[in-house]
């Protein structure tokens, strides 16, 4: 199955409890995120909510299911950072290679453009091969690695820093 088959749209509300599914798979057994506690619909709503129209959060649907999730996020409050956002993927285990992650990220990036962001950025738990080799394929580059900056499930982990410039 390629790309063609996946639906990318804006999350609502009622996606929530699939987000949320996904995240805390991640959360509890991966090292993507360095989140620690489990996201619960009814705590952290919010969380899509509360982020006004700068900062989407887009799910991919395949076979009328939610199998991945993404979002810009604000890179800092502080505002000489306005133009910079975080990118964010996560696919379902069971739907992990199927070109999900890519279709989310293209659609992350179209939505920046069209937000006047002019750089993302994207933060890579060590090791995640896989991760990086998507980023670079839609055009972001390393730019440093923060070394034992994070530690998950007993190991101490590196996180490399990659960026992509849409104004240039």
């Amino acid at each position: 199955m390629g790309e063609r088959a996946i639906e990318i749209r804006d999350a609502t509300p009622a996606d929530l409890p699939r987000i949320f599914e996904i995240y805390n798979e991640e959360i509890e057994h991966g090292i993507a995120t360095f989140e620690v506690e489990p996201k619960r619909v009814e705590r952290d709503r919010s969380w899509l909510t509360d982020r006004g129209e700068l900062y989407p959060v887009v799910v991919a649907v395949k076979d009328g299911r939610v199998a991945g999730w993404g979002s810009l996020s604000q890179w800092s409050p502080r505002g000489a950072y306005r133009r910079t956002a975080e990118v964010s993927e996560y696919v379902d285990p069971a739907h992990r290679g199927e070109g999900i992650g890519r279709a989310i990220l293209r659609v992350l990036i179209e939505r920046a453009r069209d937000r006047d962001i002019a750089v993302l950025l994207a933060r890579v738990a060590q090791p995640n091969p896989a991760s990086e080799a998507m980023h670079e394929s839609l055009g972001f580059a390393s730019f440093g690695t923060q070394r034992r900056c994070g530690e998950k499930f007993g190991r101490v982990l590196d996180v490399k820093l990659m960026d992509l410039h849409l104004d240039c």
